[in-house]
C-alpha cells in the first residue's frame, strides 16, 4: 500500500469523526443549543451516549440504528452525514495539489453540508455561518488557487445580485418574494469562496435539480404549487458539485446544449480554476 493511499484512509477516518461533530451542529444551531455542551443525548430518553457509541457509522451499525436505553430509531441521516464528509475530505485531499487548497475545500465542503441540512429541516440559512463566510472566502483568495481575489469580488457581487433580483421581481409580480434573503447570502458567500465562474455552475445546477425534485414532488401529490423546497439544499449540492468538477460540468452542460461550436467551457472556467484530478 503506497503513501498516497494510507494517507487518503488517515484523511477519510478524520472526515467520519468530523461529520459527527457537523450532526451535532446541524441539529443543535438551530435551536440554539452549545454545540460543545452538553454531551450527545438521545432526543426521546435524553440518555448521554457513550464515547463507544459516538463511533462514526459503526456505532450506528451496531446498533441497528436505535437508541441501546430507550430503542428509538436514530435517524439515517447522522452515518449518512459522516459519510458525505469522508468523502468530501478524500476528495479534497485528491483533487488539490497543496495542503492549503485542500484545507480551504474541507472548510467549505463543511459549511454547505451544515447549511443544506439545516435548511433541508427548517427552512434556515443561519447567518451566523453565511455572512463570517463571505468575510472568510474573500481574505482566503491570496492562499488559494482556483480563483482571484477580483474574481470572488465578482463573485459575491453577482450571487447576490441575481438571487435579489429574482426575489424582487418574483414580489413586484406575485406579492411575495421568491427567495429567502438567507438564499441570497449563501450564494454570495459561493461566489467569495469559488468566484463567479462556480456561480454560474452552481446557479444552473441547483435551478435543475431543484426543478427535478420539485416536480417529482408535485407529481406524487406530495407537494403543492405554494409549496416552498430548500433551495438552499440544492444549492449545497451544486456548490460541492461545482468545487471539484467544474470545468466537467462545463463541458458536460455545452455538448448537451451544443454551445461547445459557439463557446469554449474554458471562456467560463479560469486557468486557476482547472486543478489537477
Amino acid at each position: 500500500m503506497s503513501i498516497q493511499q494510507i494517507l487518503g484512509i488517515y484523511v477519510v477516518l478524520f472526515g467520519l469523526v468530523f461529520g459527527s461533530y457537523l450532526n451535532v451542529v446541524i441539529f443543535r444551531l438551530p435551536r440554539g443549543i452549545s454545540t460543545v455542551l452538553p454531551r450527545s443525548r438521545c432526543p426521546r430518553c435524553r440518555a448521554a451516549i457513550p464515547p463507544w457509541g459516538n463511533i462514526p457509522v459503526l456505532s450506528y451499525l451496531l446498533l441497528r440504528g436505535r437508541c441501546r436505553q430507550c430503542g428509538a430509531m436514530i435517524s439515517w441521516r447522522y452515518p449518512l452525514i459522516e459519510i458525505v464528509t469522508g468523502g468530501c475530505f478524500l476528495l479534497s485531499y485528491l483533487r488539490f495539489d497543496t495542503f492549503v487548497d485542500s484545507l480551504v475545500a474541507v472548510v467549505f465542503c463543511c459549511a454547505m453540508i451544515v447549511l443544506g441540512m439545516i435548511d433541508l429541516e427548517h427552512y434556515i440559512l443561519p447567518d451566523v455561518i453565511t455572512k463570517p463566510g463571505i468575510v472568510l472566502g474573500l481574505v482566503l483568495q491570496p492562499w488559494i488557487s482556483w480563483s482571484t481575489l477580483m474574481e470572488a469580488v465578482i463573485g459575491v457581487l453577482l450571487g447576490a445580485g441575481v438571487l435579489a433580483a429574482l426575489s424582487w421581481g418574483w414580489y413586484w409580480w406575485k406579492g411575495v418574494y421568491g427567495m429567502g434573503l438567507g438564499d441570497v447570502k449563501m450564494l454570495a458567500m459561493i461566489g467569495a469562496f469559488l468566484g463567479w465562474q462556480s456561480v454560474v455552475i452552481t446557479l444552473l445546477l441547483s435551478s435543475l435539480i431543484g426543478s427535478l425534485v420539485g416536480g417529482a414532488l408535485m407529481l406524487s401529490g406530495r407537494m403543492g404549487p405554494q409549496s416552498k423546497l430548500p433551495f438552499g439544499f440544492f444549492l449545497a449540492l451544486g456548490a460541492i458539485a461545482s468545487l471539484f468538477y467544474a470545468h466537467e460540468l462545463l463541458e458536460t452542460y455545452f455538448a448537451v446544449t451544443g454551445l461547445s461550436a459557439l463557446v469554449s467551457p474554458n471562456a467560463l472556467v479560469s486557468p486557476s480554476t482547472l486543478v489537477s484530478p
